[in-house]
Order: C-alpha cells, then structure tokens, then sequence
C-alpha cells in the first residue's frame, strides 16, 4: 500500500495516483489537515508529501504540519521510501537538519528547466530523463541539503532542487502537476497569473520528465518492499 498525504486542499495528487493507478499499485490519499489518523509507517510501500502554500515554520497556523512531520519521522526511522514534492521536500529537508528559507531569494514559477549534476545523472529517481529538463515551480521557500544527504539537481535561480537522504527523495519542483492544477492555481493567485499558457506549451516534455520521475519513485518503492 502507497499513502500521499495531501497538506492541502489546493494541492491534490495529480500525476502521483494515475501513475500508482496504472501500474496496479493500491494507495489512497490522506487529507493531513484533516485530523485523519496516520497508519503506521513501517508498513507501508512508498510514501508521498504532497506541497501547499503554507510553509515549514507554520506549524501554528497549520497544526497538521506537525503531525505530518512526526509521520515523515517514522517512515526515516522505519526506512519507508518516501517522496516529498515542494513543501514535501521542506519539510523532509528540514526533518533531517537542513535550512528551510522563508521567504527564500530561490523562488520561481511556472515552467523552469532543472538540471542533474553527476549523483543525480546515476540515482534510479531520474533514470531515463534527460539533463536538463523542464518541469513546473511554485514556490516562494527553499530548502538546504541536510547533513548526510546527496545533492542530485539544481538550476541558476534555485541551486538545491533535488536531494537524496537512505530511501528518502525531496524535491522543490511538480512532478505531479497536470493541466487542471495549473488551471486551478491560476484562478487563485493573486496577483493573477497564466501559468496554464506556458505549462501547454511545454507539456509533452513537462509529462516525459515529471512521469518518469514518479514511475521511477514507485518501482523503487515496490520493489524496496518486495521480501
């Protein structure tokens, strides 16, 4: 069994439950806001952190994020293959000593091209996509790469864009995102913007790269998992 933890209700799974759904995988998606128990880590396949507008340090005005955290703990600890995409990769970041800023001078939006240095040429997460590829941001933090962890990817405005840490990935950009996200987040920013216009354009390679990304994750979960 896969879990994504959605930490908002703006920020669905996208690509993440087709992909699952496609290869027969079984999963369902939890609302951490919601006040939903978390099932015990260990015992999962793969784990997937969903992004949000809030950030790592709002853990007054979002409570969940701090049990959201203790779950992410628990499946480090219990060496769970775990996926954080944007705010799930902050908050794994931060979970492991790395430096969450906010507001951070590495903020983008919309479509960017990110690329892999040498690790994350080799690591199985990017095997079959090709240096540099394009992919959709939405951020306004950044994170550190935490003690112990690998750098896999960066780009000029937004130098740590990937990383690695025992069977954990986080990384700042959307994989999941597809059409009727990016449609949706443009009817709710303020100030307005067309993001939908740029992701069109890019599309096929956006969804070549981003799921290749997620299918890579969820063989690497399944079969981490497999006796």
């Amino acid at each position: 069994m896969f879990l994504i933890v959605q930490n908002d209700p703006q920020c669905p799974p996208g690509g993440c439950g087709s992909l699952l759904a496609s290869a027969g995988h079984p999963f369902r998606t939890l609302a951490g806001y919601s006040g939903e128990a978390f099932p015990d880590a260990a015992g999962l396949d793969g784990v997937i952190v969903l992004g949000g507008e809030m950030g790592v340090h709002d853990t007054r005005q979002y409570p969940h994020l701090v049990r959201v955290l203790s779950f992410m703990a628990q499946a480090l600890q219990a060496g769970t293959p775990l996926l954080g995409i944007c705010l799930g990769g902050q908050l794994l970041a931060h979970l492991a000593g790395g430096v969450v800023s906010s507001p951070s001078p590495h903020g983008e939006k919309g479509v960017c091209r990110v690329e892999l240095n040498r690790e994350g040429a080799s690591d199985p997460l990017f095997r079959g996509v090709t240096s540099p590829f394009l992919t959709f941001q939405l951020h306004g933090d950044s994170f550190s790469i935490p003690p112990g962890a690998t750098l896999l990817a960066g780009s000029a405005a937004c130098p740590a864009q990937a990383f690695r840490i025992g069977s954990a990935y986080g990384v700042q950009f959307h994989p999941e995102v597809d059409r009727a996200i990016v449609s949706a987040w443009d009817e709710i920013s303020s100030p307005a913007s067309d993001f939908l216009s740029g992701f069109l354009d890019a599309e096929s390679k956006f969804q070549a790269a981003s799921h290749a990304i997620l299918a890579n994750f969820i063989s690497l979960a399944a079969a981490s998992r497999r006796p």
